[in-house]
């Protein structure tokens, strides 16, 4: 007698609190008069972990065009960063 084989489809179950999770986004800094230019590359640093040059780009981009892009990724790691920097007084936000 043949055996036959015996496996199980596995079945995708989405979650209603994953949704959205694993979609791009964007934290978004907007230029304020209050911050100066060495806050912000110091709070880039140390929050997104960028590098000192990387971070003074930045910084000129949000001075002269009024916002930009510090950076890109899912949301469950960016909104602990977007957090930390208006806690430290900048003016960010999430777009996806």
């Amino acid at each position: 007698m043949p055996l036959k084989p015996q496996w199980e489809e596995e079945e995708d179950v989405l979650v209603e609190d994953d949704i959205g999770t694993n979609d791009p986004a964007h934290i978004i800094v907007y230029n304020d008069e209050h911050n100066t230019f060495e806050w912000v590359i110091e709070c880039f640093m140390e929050v997104l972990g960028h590098s000192h040059e990387q971070s003074e780009q930045l910084a000129m981009i949000i001075h002269f065009k009024g916002k930009a892009t510090v950076k890109t990724g899912y949301m469950q790691e960016l909104k602990p960063q977007k957090d930390a920097l208006v806690d430290k007084g900048l003016s960010a936000v999430i777009e996806e």
